[in-house]
């Protein structure tokens, strides 16, 4: 690889808005990621693009207008994984939200983020309340604020950023681990990688290097000897997922419960998920889990505001855990510690970019780039274009504004039926890919042939073609979690569909059969801890080789 202006160390929600962004400025950028692409915090969050309406309780107007106003530029660079929806905030007697504070808090919260007209606050009495979301507990309720919130697909929204900013010419590799920072004359000026999947290894070398590993911004710190002075907080976030009909909410649902926290319970694709928690993390932060005490607190917390519902472990389809990396405050408890996010950098060069929120990811972003350009343009003399990452569309994103996204969709499903996949096929690869589903459907045209004979349907097989050619997708694991999602919200679709994505990427990538071996466990366990909770001594679930080997 040729030397490079910036080497970007994570490949996040962060580190794919700072490649995209240096690269659009011109500059000769590369990201490497240990894992797959947005395997760690960026998969395992709310899945919204949201503005924090709590932290105006701890007066941080500043970040609440700033990531306010970043999800309609969220929206517009990428509507086919970010959607508007109506969020309900139920007011509660003795609850964090008295009638006059939520009015005037999302009053606040609207004016702070620009939202248009036509998605400003409505308040709502308790018989409208009603009418919204009949599962809400009467008890006590005085009414509701009604307003605006973004829902997105985390790890896709990462993919898109990091696919639009290798469109320009970026170089993206997952599975690429750095092993040792390189210097010259006590500067960095580089790492040694590591292909974590052959073990082979390279140099890669640059002017600038960025720490955007989150949760292990301090890991990259000591190995560069600079980890002093602000130190980072890991707490933990955990989400459980139930099968619609079994908890069928209307609306997503903002609310109080019984510790004075606040959660999400948020409909999607079929299913409602809720979380999350919010607890002092020490574990393992590359597979953290969920513990019997969250699943019960999130129980607890969903059958108190929906009585109605008695939710119980049995109902629990699957579940994440992920870890964020907030920069410690003395004192504080998780809850209360800042979402801001700072700039750290060492005598080395190093520049760390830790804490932040997956809504300001861009101006994350534009902060490092902007101080990358700045130094590079006094050294060498010209200049930079400023940060132009408001108004590029992400990849799959380019339909000409949000409002044109519905007749595409329309026009794309029906082609996907004249293909032959069903209207539900046809509209999830349409929604999923945006402007990319001629791509795949241009693979499903190709391939009807090699999709029969490897046992996949036309969708599967144009939606793994698809990630294997254009997305990286390394693993099953990559293919199931994140390229899809369907871990979490089909899990049913992932045990059908696990023995012959296995199969057929082990053909595709020519695995041998013990690398075959590891790769359908892997897949298995990841299921295993998916519906199970931290410590469960049951086995993983049995899998029948003759499905994976052999073929």
């Amino acid at each position: 690889m040729e030397k490079l202006d910036v080497l970007i160390i994570g490949g996040g929600i962060t580190g794919a808005g700072i490649l995209l962004d240096a690269t659009a400025r011109g500059l000769r950028a590369a990201v490497i990621e240990m894992q797959d692409f947005a395997a760690g915090t960026s998969n395992r969050s709310t899945k919204l693009v949201h503005g924090g309406l709590r932290y105006l309780k701890q007066f941080e107007v500043g970040l609440v207008a700033e990531v306010g106003k970043e999800r309609a530029i969220v929206y517009e660079n990428g509507p086919h994984i970010t959607t508007p929806v109506w969020m309900l905030l139920p007011i509660i007697e003795g609850g964090t939200y008295g009638r006059l504070a939520t009015s005037f808090g999302i009053y606040v919260y609207d004016k702070l983020a620009g939202v248009k007209r036509s998605e400003r606050r409505q308040m709502l009495s308790v018989q409208e309340a009603l009418a919204k979301e009949p599962l809400l507990r009467r008890e006590g309720l005085k009414g509701a604020g009604y307003y605006v919130e973004y829902r997105t697909d985390d790890a896709r929204l990462t993919l898109e950023i990091l696919k639009a900013a290798v469109e320009r010419g970026a170089k993206a590799l997952n599975y690429a681990k750095a092993t040792k920072l390189l210097y010259r004359d006590g500067r960095v000026v580089g790492a040694s990688v590591e292909d974590v999947l052959t073990g082979d290894t390279f140099d890669v070398y640059a002017e600038k290097v960025v720490n955007a590993t989150g949760p292990w911004v301090d890991e990259l710190r000591e190995m560069d000897g600079s980890k002093q002075g602000k130190t980072l907080h890991h707490t933990k976030g955990v989400h459980i997922v139930v099968d619609g009909k079994r908890f069928p909410l209307r609306n997503s649902v903002y609310f109080d419960v019984p510790d004075g926290r606040m959660i999400f319970a948020i409909p999607r694709e079929g299913k409602t998920y809720i979380g999350t928690t919010d607890t002092n993390y020490h574990g393992d932060l590359k597979n953290p889990r969920m513990t019997q005490e969250d699943r019960d607190y999130l129980i607890a917390c969903v059958n108190t505001m929906f009585p109605s519902v008695q939710l119980t472990p049995a109902d629990i389809e699957s579940s994440w855990a992920g870890v964020r990396p907030l920069i410690h405050e003395e004192g504080k408890d998780p809850s209360e510690i800042s979402r801001k996010d700072e700039v750290f950098v060492s005598d080395s060069g190093l520049i760390t970019i830790a804490g932040g929120k997956l809504t300001g990811y861009r101006k994350m972003a534009e902060k490092v780039v902007s101080m990358i350009t700045a130094d590079l343009a006094a050294r060498r003399g010209g200049s930079f274009a400023p940060c132009s990452t408001d108004h590029i569309p992400y990849s799959g994103g380019d339909f000409g504004g949000s409002e044109k996204m519905p007749a595409f969709v329309e026009a794309r499903v029906e082609r996907g039926m004249a293909l032959g996949l069903t209207e539900g096929e046809a509209r999830r690869l349409a929604t999923r890919y945006g402007t990319n589903v001629d791509v795949v459907y241009a693979l499903i045209e190709a391939g009807r042939d090699e999709a029969a004979s490897a046992g996949l349907s036309l969708e599967v097989y144009g939606a793994l073609q698809y990630a294997l050619a254009h997305e990286m997708a390394m693993t099953p694991s990559d293919f199931m979690i994140r390229r899809t999602g369907a871990l979490y919200f089909d899990i049913d679709w992932v045990r059908r569909w696990q023995g012959p994505v296995v199969r057929y990427m082990a053909q595709a990538l020519g695995w041998t059969e013990r690398e075959m071996e590891r790769h359908a466990a892997d897949l298995a366990r990841y299921i295993h801890e998916a519906t199970t909770v931290e410590g469960d001594s049951g086995a993983l679930p049995e899998m029948d080789q003759g499905a994976y080997v052999g073929t």
